[in-house]
């Protein structure tokens, strides 16, 4: 009578959620509910005992269906604006979208692979010590990384990253000359050093405790400096909270938001000429205008050129002064790329600063 009870009250808040979407969702609301699902499907996935070769095979399929999601949330659920009826036609073929998870669920979990859960009285009889052994190894990693998931999606984090998400626009400009005239004369003094400098964080912020959940990278925010001493430190975030997302000044106090947050920086060799082209970008995006590209961490889309994310704007900004040292598609480049596709040792190792004794901002 229990679970009775528990199935129909889950389908009455299901019920609800999607009546709720239909009259008043929005982009952001539907875009939560795409990843909430898609969280919940690879951690069902990750906890449930089957193949390998069958869980590659859902994932691929929830990831393929979440990329999908995204991009008509973009451009067809909330593509353009219309009438009243055209708005909730739209909603609905959205929630429709909700429901392809859990389609692929029940027909791969229930229908074509059943045995997927729980072994028969005869498998367990029959098992033998190593293999035994095996699942124990497979278990406790996998205990790891739900414990690292759990962590990353905590209350607190979720929380915070929900506050936060109403003052991004990944559709317009937001961030208008952020960047003061200090800013650009301590850059100015710098043309002379002949580095520039590229900076690879682990801040322990609550999106970056997310986002590393999905590269499965310890250092998820890159920025560059004109000088060693980084006080011209530049990427695109958050803001603070002080400034909008986009185009951003930084300071490595910023960076201390967790006991073993750190920093790595490495230089890179480059001329006069190239700083001062690298600079003169920096001017025009800050006279134009920027946003961070929050939605491109998902699809890799942006929607206009200053539109980007941190190590979006650095490989571009590397690019454009003739500095880059790998080649990669736009929006597909991770921080730790940065490093990591450095084949011909263009980077020179700088230097390494652990923020523990920094306070926390």
């Amino acid at each position: 009578m229990g679970i009775n009870r528990y199935l129909l009250l889950t389908n009455i808040l299901c019920v609800l959620l999607f009546i709720g979407l239909l009259l008043y969702g929005n982009f952001l609301l539907f875009t939560l509910a795409y990843i909430t699902i898609f969280v919940f499907a690879i951690a069902r996935t990750a906890m449930q005992r089957s193949k390998k070769r069958v869980k590659f095979y859902l994932f691929l399929s929830y990831s393929t269906v979440f990329l999908f999601q995204m991009s008509a949330n973009v451009m067809v659920v909330f593509g353009h604006s219309g009438s009243l009826a055209d708005m909730f036609f739209r909603r609905f073929f959205g929630i429709l979208l909700l429901l392809i998870p859990l389609v692929v669920s029940r027909y791969v979990s229930v229908g074509k692979y059943a045995r997927l859960y729980l072994p028969s009285v005869q498998d367990i009889a029959t098992i033998s010590f190593s293999e035994l052994n095996d699942y124990k190894n497979r278990m406790s990693i996998t205990a790891l990384a739900l414990d690292k998931m759990n962590k990353s999606f905590s209350k607190d984090n979720l929380l915070e990253v929900i506050i936060d998400l109403p003052r991004h626009s990944s559709f317009k400009y937001i961030n208008n000359g952020s960047l003061t005239d200090e800013y650009f004369i301590a850059a100015e003094a710098a043309i002379s050093d002949p580095y520039m400098y590229i900076i690879i964080s682990n801040t322990g912020s609550a999106a970056s405790d997310i986002i590393s959940v999905f590269t499965k990278k310890q250092f998820n925010h890159a920025s560059l400096s004109f000088d060693s001493d980084l006080q011209t430190i530049i990427s695109y975030n958050g803001g603070e909270r002080v400034y909008p997302p986009g185009l951003n000044h930084e300071m490595v106090e910023f960076y201390s938001k967790k006991s073993d947050a750190s920093i790595i920086v490495y230089k890179l060799p480059c001329t006069r000429n190239q700083k001062e082209a690298l600079l003169g970008k920096v001017r025009e995006i800050n006279q134009h205008g920027s946003a961070y590209n929050i939605l491109g961490l998902v699809i890799k889309y942006s929607h206009k050129p200053n539109i980007m994310f941190c190590s979006q704007f650095v490989y571009q900004m590397l690019k454009l002064a003739g500095l880059s040292y790998f080649d990669a598609k736009d929006g597909m480049v991770q921080p730790t790329d940065l490093v990591e596709l450095d084949y011909y040792r263009k980077l020179e190792f700088a230097y390494e600063i652990v923020l523990s004794d920094l306070p926390s901002v």
